[in-house]
């Protein structure tokens, strides 16, 4: 059980460190946001890829700050159930930026595939503090 403890320690503080590596990368995307704007600014779709990232980055964000500050969730089942439904590559305007993103927007692909790294450590750490509570239960 110990093991199992200190692994979630080191997953929480190493999804704090991502938080603000992730803070950092998301600055240094302006300029290419802006191309990204005005170069997808004519989608017949309700958003454009970078609103698409904007709404994934507030739940997945929302999700590791709560971790990175508290060490858990109110309600983590729903939070594994959403966190699997929020892979940034099920997200085809996303997919769409992602692979014109390696020659033209390479600050973005970063922030993409960490975006979706931090997703997948969150959900990781849920499921590992699930564990424990059933192994301690």
């Amino acid at each position: 059980m110990t093991q199992t403890q200190n692994q979630l320690t080191s997953q929480r503080n190493y999804i704090a460190q991502l938080l603000e590596q992730l803070t950092v990368n998301y600055q240094n995307t302006k300029l290419e946001r802006k191309q990204i704007t005005q170069n997808f600014s004519n989608s017949e779709e309700e958003f454009t890829p970078l609103e698409e990232i904007e709404l994934l980055t507030v739940s997945i964000r929302g999700y590791a700050s709560q971790i990175a500050a508290s060490g858990s969730l109110k309600n983590d089942r729903q939070a594994i159930a959403e966190l699997q439904k929020l892979s940034v590559f099920n997200n085809h305007l996303i997919v769409q930026l992602y692979s014109e993103a390696r020659s033209h927007y390479p600050q973005m692909q970063s922030y993409i595939c960490m975006l979706d790294y931090l997703r997948l450590l969150v959900l990781e750490y849920l499921q590992n503090q699930q564990t424990l509570q059933l192994i301690s239960a």
